[in-house]
């Protein structure tokens, strides 16, 4: 009987302790998110922001769409080869590319990048004690820290997986045509007649999404990280696997809303 109610406890103490933490989540998620709406905004904050998570996340994004579209032509090549089916090559790519690859890929790059330096960088900054200091002076930590890298990580993402749509789509084309064989004009001819508005669109709303996932983990982990340096290191690696956890979820339940039928 001991051992039943002790089992029980421990099964409550993890669901209360789950329910506290999305409770805090979400409160630091809205109080966020109304700061973005309101001045006053530190736009050279904000200009910095984009400038790390657009352009310096572009070159590992990049690498993976492009590897991503070779690997994808060339396993499409491999399966379609048995019915006599390579012709649907192109379709699969842009369309796998453009609704998930895309941005699912860049959101799990951008986490392991940007989400992990915003948890070391707020994080070191609450241990050092320097966000107290914010709030001593007057400046709201959440407007001055959080916000600017909120509204930087919901626009800058679509731009970065626009951008990692066209180059995984590139590589299937190099794949295709240079070791594959396929006509080349043929092969942009079936891309561009199978690609539609809603693929391109829903891929985009998804990296919004993400932007906003990657950079709220970020901040909110290192916000509430504690204990030194040792807490800092424990704040970002929770802010990557969070993030990464977070990105799979809402891919199935966005494209739940956009495919469903």
């Amino acid at each position: 009987m001991t051992a039943v109610l002790s089992f029980l406890q421990g099964i409550g103490r993890v669901f209360l302790a789950f329910l506290a933490t999305t409770g805090r989540l979400s409160l630091f998620a809205i109080s966020g998110t109304s700061h973005c709406f309101r001045g006053p905004w530190y736009f050279r904050i904000i200009g910095r922001q984009m400038l790390e998570i657009g352009y310096y996340s572009l070159p590992v994004v990049g690498l993976t769409a492009v590897f991503a579209g070779m690997v994808l032509a060339l396993q499409s090549y491999t399966g379609f080869a048995r019915f006599s089916a390579e012709g649907a090559i192109a379709n699969v790519v842009v369309l796998s590319i453009t609704r998930e690859l895309g941005p699912v890929l860049a959101g799990l790059m951008v986490a392991g990048r940007i989400g992990a330096a915003m948890a070391a960088e707020i994080g070191t900054m609450r241990v050092t004690e320097q966000i107290d200091a914010l709030t001593t002076l007057s400046t709201n930590p959440i407007k001055y820290l959080i916000a600017p890298r909120l509204i930087a990580g919901v626009t800058m993402m679509p731009l970065l997986v626009f951008i990692a749509d066209i180059i995984g789509v590139f590589g299937g084309y190099l794949v295709a045509v240079y070791k594959l064989g396929f006509n080349p004009s043929n092969y942009l001819q079936n891309t561009w007649n199978f690609l539609e508005a809603s693929d391109v669109i829903s891929g985009l709303v998804k990296a919004s999404v993400f932007g906003f996932i990657v950079t709220l983990m970020g901040c909110y982990h290192g916000y509430h990280s504690k204990g030194g340096a040792q807490g800092v290191g424990a704040a970002t690696t929770n802010a990557v696997v969070s993030a990464s956890i977070l990105i799979l979820c809402f891919d199935y339940i966005l494209t739940e809303i956009f495919f469903a039928k």
